[in-house]
């Protein structure tokens, strides 16, 4: 492979800027290493497309009891959807399929996303993940998530044995 810098930069150890971004366009994680072995056990790495994952639109707000978490996810069945909750984070993932072939030279407009989604929400403060409730209607996720109140106090009995 010939070296494409120039004498100065070969020299210097300069690096052309263009040269970097139109690298990183063609790279951008697009591609996976994989790690194998030929016959004689020398290891080698090869590359592999990952699949492609949509990122999910949501709207993240608070009342004085709850963070509400809403996104769309029309065309996804409620049992075709994972929700996990942690006190701090939720990670919603799904997909989303097509249900018909249709030649791709047939159609006008193709602006749908169809295939595996997901999104990760970083709380901007604990939940009561035991609390929380998930709906789905017309479409519309919506998460109630009950905010912790760490500022509660409660009153102990002590029992005597």
């Amino acid at each position: 492979m010939k070296d494409k810098r120039s004498f100065f930069e070969r020299l210097t150890g300069a690096v052309n800027p263009q040269e970097v971004e139109e690298e990183e366009e063609a790279t951008s994680g697009r591609h996976l290493p994989i790690r194998s072995a030929d016959k004689r056990g020398v290891a080698r790495v090869e590359e592999e497309t990952a699949p492609e994952e949509g990122e999910l639109t949501v709207d993240v707000y608070q009342t004085p009891d709850d963070i509400i978490i809403k996104t769309i996810v029309a065309g996804v069945r409620p049992e075709d959807l994972d929700v996990s909750i942690t006190r701090d984070m939720v990670t919603i993932r799904g997909s989303r399929q097509e249900s018909s072939e249709i030649n791709d030279g047939d159609y006008f407009h193709r602006e749908l996303y169809w295939g595996s989604f997901s999104r990760n929400i970083l709380l901007p403060q604990e939940i009561d993940v035991d609390a929380s409730e998930a709906s789905e209607k017309h479409g519309l996720l919506t998460l109630r998530l009950p905010k912790l109140d760490k500022s509660r106090q409660t009153k102990l009995k002590v029992r005597s044995s």
